[in-house]
């Protein structure tokens, strides 16, 4: 699910380049960003279509959100290479790569103890201080200026300690509580405004470009339904298990608007472009559910449950 749409995307790249690229934007950059376009899937809304369906606890469920979760952290590992060489001048991509292997041995070896450290002072059923919160927004906001200072994007940092938070700890769920409000009720819907302001649908015009947006959607479909449906029946799923596993990795959502909105703030994807990859996610993710329920009948359904 990450290797055959990354290659596909690769792949498309070549025909894409000399159509909606410059010769200001390096191919290996293009091609390197059009793989990772292609191999995302939104691991929240996976989760959450999962739920809705009440196959989270089932094994093709499982599998989903762990292959779901392994290719969320490749991808981002694979775009902060692609941030990297893109930002760095001339001479100095191999210092930016260092940098960055420098900061997370950082992060992992010196912050996250420490972060670890202050979850266990938090015994369960207490709550987090306000100093402890406060300790994690800085150290969230440092890290996002040290990565976006090494030349990679500052969203890798506050990625990273997310990472480290102990996840079954006191201290990651109440920082949750405190500010899941107020991204879900007003950080998210701007996000979503922005990214709809730069999407501009008159530049798709005419049948050629329409046909390139088909294409990029058929492209991108193929690779995640494809990679995912044979890794499936290769091990041991029956074909209705492996379409469904095909069908749910093809959802992208959020987590491909955040690489599209990167890409294009680095120049390496033009507006036009930019516009055809939302729209390639749009419609993947809206499909999600409509072709999983018409791949598993309702007694498919309750078996794909156990």
């Amino acid at each position: 699910s990450i290797v055959a749409p990354f290659l596909l995307g690769a792949a498309l790249a070549l025909w894409l380049y000399p159509v909606l690229s410059t010769r200001t934007v390096p191919f290996t950059e293009f091609a390197l960003f059009m793989g990772v376009a292609m191999s995302v899937t939104a691991f929240p809304v996976l989760a959450r279509i999962l739920t809705d369906h009440q196959m989270h606890k089932s094994r093709i469920g499982a599998i989903a959100l762990a292959c779901a979760a392994a290719g969320d952290v490749t991808a981002w590992c694979l775009l902060a290479f692609v941030v990297s060489v893109a930002k760095a001048r001339p001479g100095q991509a191999l210092l930016t790569v260092a940098l960055t292997a420098g900061f997370m041995a950082l992060i992992f070896f010196l912050v996250q103890p420490a972060i670890r450290w202050l979850a266990q002072r938090q015994p369960p059923g207490s709550q987090t201080t306000p100093d402890a919160i406060v300790i994690v927004c800085a150290a969230l906001l440092l890290a996002a200026l040290a990565t976006e200072r090494i030349g990679i994007h500052a969203l890798f940092g506050a990625f990273l300690i997310g990472v480290v938070v102990p996840h079954d700890s006191v201290l990651a769920d109440d920082v949750r509580k405190k500010l899941e409000d107020s991204v879900a009720l007003f950080l998210l819907p701007v996000f979503f405004a922005f990214t709809g302001l730069r999407t501009q649908i008159a530049l798709v015009h005419g049948l050629r470009d329409w046909l390139i947006c088909i294409l990029i959607i058929a492209v991108a479909s193929a690779g995640k339904f494809g990679g995912s449906f044979v890794a499936a029946r290769a091990t041991g799923s029956d074909w209705r298990q492996a379409a469904s596993l095909g069908v749910l990795m093809n959802t992208r959502g959020l987590m491909e608007l955040i690489v599209l909105n990167i890409g294009l703030d680095l120049g390496v994807i033009s507006p036009t472009l930019f516009t055809m990859l939302v729209l390639m996610a749009v419609v993947t993710t809206v499909g999600t559910t409509p072709i999983l329920q018409a791949v598993s009948s309702r007694t498919d359904t309750e078996s794909l449950k156990q």
